[in-house]
């Protein structure tokens, strides 16, 4: 069936795939549709959760992340989030069963870079990768002190690029306590880490 003429595309009975109605798919169909989520959203759901907890663990929290949005696609409200964000806070959830892990990573990556720092002669090429670790193990620090909610109001900004719109879909708060969040957080990290650029990684306001 087509469009009028200067009318948008007539979409499925899925939606379009920001936000599709799930609840509607025939089992031929949402097959197909989550392969399409895999492929746009499993990738950087990965990196971004590998950057946490390493690739191991976020291996098996995306496939557990797609294992249950399959499960609970009857639950999914395309007027309320994005599918980005409802992947991404099923993700969190999950990720809260490996906190610990995420806590031993940054504490050991300070632990290794303070170490691997002293004594050292910082000259030419051997410096400037002793810095760059250093500026590592100083964040990793820095992250390990942070509480949960600003934690990840400050790393889905950073590492997986939601906007505060997003965010707050994920953690279930208000856009405006998101911005808040952010900012004091940034404000205290620069405090923490004036020569790391996190806090500046992507074009939020503050």
């Amino acid at each position: 069936m087509t469009s009028p003429a200067g009318a948008s595309p007539v979409q499925s009975d899925a939606g379009d795939l920001d936000r599709p109605n799930l609840a509607a798919l025939t089992d031929t169909a949402l097959t197909e549709r989550f392969g399409r989520l895999f492929a746009e959203h499993g990738p950087g759901l990965q990196r971004y959760l590998a950057r946490r907890v390493g690739a191991a663990t976020a291996e098996d929290i995306v496939a557990e992340t797609f294992l249950a949005a399959l499960r609970r696609r009857a639950s999914y409200d395309p007027d309320r989030a994005g599918i980005r964000a409802w992947l991404y806070g099923i993700a969190g959830n999950l990720l809260k069963q490996h906190e610990r892990t995420e806590m031993r990573r940054f504490r050991a990556t300070a632990r290794l870079a303070a170490g691997g720092t002293s004594g050292i002669d910082h000259a030419d090429a051997v410096g400037e990768r002793v810095d760059a670790a250093y500026q590592v193990g100083q964040l990793a620090a820095a992250l390990s002190q942070l509480s949960p909610g600003d934690r990840d109001v400050l790393l889905l900004t950073s590492w997986a690029g939601l906007d505060a719109t997003e965010i707050g879909q994920v953690l279930r708060i208000p856009s405006g306590t998101v911005r808040s969040r952010l900012h004091r957080t940034r404000r205290w990290l620069r405090r923490q880490c004036p020569t790391t650029t996190l806090h500046d990684e992507d074009g939020t306001d503050d």
